[in-house]
C-alpha cells in the first residue's frame, strides 16, 4: 500500500509592516512584502511538483485574498495556523493532517533552496524514522516531516534563535521520536540572505531593488 502524504506550506500573509521585518531596512516594507508573497507562491509550486496533496497552512487567516488567490492557483487546500508559538501550532497541524494521511511534511516558506526531490527524500527516510529535518545554514530548519508526532516534541525551543535546531533535537529525543537530518539548506531571513535569490533556478517572479 502507498503512504499517502500531505505537504503544508507554513506562510503569513504578505502584509507591508509585518512580513519579513528583518528585511524591511533593505527593501522597505512594500518590498519586504511583495518578496515573501513570491517566496509563498515558489514554496507552493515546489510543493505541487512532488506529487502529493498540499494543503497552505496561512496566518493571520486564510480569507486573506492572497491566500485565497494561491488556492485557486496551485488547487490546494488553506487552514490556518491557530493560535500560540510555533512548535504548538505545527504539532496542531500535523495531528490534523496525521488523522488523515500517513505522513506530512511542513515546509518553510522562506526557503527557496527547497527543491522537490528534497521533500521527496525527506518523505522517503520516514520508512524508518518518525521525523525528518531538513537543517537551515542559521541555526533553524527549512523542513519537519513526520510519519508520528509526540505531544511534547516541540518543547523547550527558543523559536527565531540560532538554537532552535539543537533545541529541536533534544526535543524529540526526550520525547522518544526517532528522526534524521538531510543536508543543510540555506533560507532568507537577513539581508545577506538576498543575493543568493540570484542564483535561484527558475529565477524567484521577484526583483530586486537596484
Amino acid at each position: 500500500m502507498v503512504n499517502r502524504a500531505c505537504i503544508v506550506v507554513f506562510a503569513k500573509a504578505p502584509i507591508p509592516g509585518e512580513a519579513k521585518t528583518r528585511l524591511i531596512p533593505t527593501l522597505g516594507a512594500e518590498g519586504a512584502a511583495m518578496l515573501h508573497a513570491a517566496l509563498v507562491e515558489r514554496a507552493l509550486e515546489t510543493a505541487c511538483a512532488v506529487g502529493h496533496d498540499v494543503e497552505l497552512c496561512c496566518a493571520p487567516e486564510a480569507s486573506h485574498p492572497f491566500f485565497e488567490e494561491c488556492a485557486q492557483e496551485f488547487d490546494c487546500a488553506l487552514s490556518e495556523q491557530g493560535e500560540g508559538n510555533l512548535g504548538t501550532r505545527m504539532l496542531q497541524v500535523m495531528q490534523d493532517v496525521l488523522e488523515d494521511y500517513d505522513q506530512v511534511a511542513i515546509v518553510g516558506a522562506d526557503c527557496p533552496s527547497v527543491t522537490p526531490k528534497h521533500i521527496q527524500q525527506a518523505i522517503a527516510a520516514l520508512a524508518s524514522h518518525d521525523v525528518v529535518l531538513i537543517p537551515a545554514e542559521d541555526g533553524g530548519y527549512v523542513l519537519i516531516a513526520a510519519r508520528r508526532v509526540a505531544t511534547a516534541m516541540f518543547d523547550g525551543i527558543a523559536w527565531g534563535s540560532h538554537t532552535v535546531l539543537a533545541q529541536q533535537r533534544l526535543a524529540l529525543t526526550a520525547a522518544g521520536s526517532t528522526f534524521t537530518e538531510l543536508a543543510t539548506l540555506w533560507d532568507v531571513d537577513r539581508p545577506e540572505d538576498l543575493a543568493r535569490l540570484q542564483t535561484l533556478k527558475p529565477p524567484l517572479s521577484f526583483f530586486l531593488p537596484s
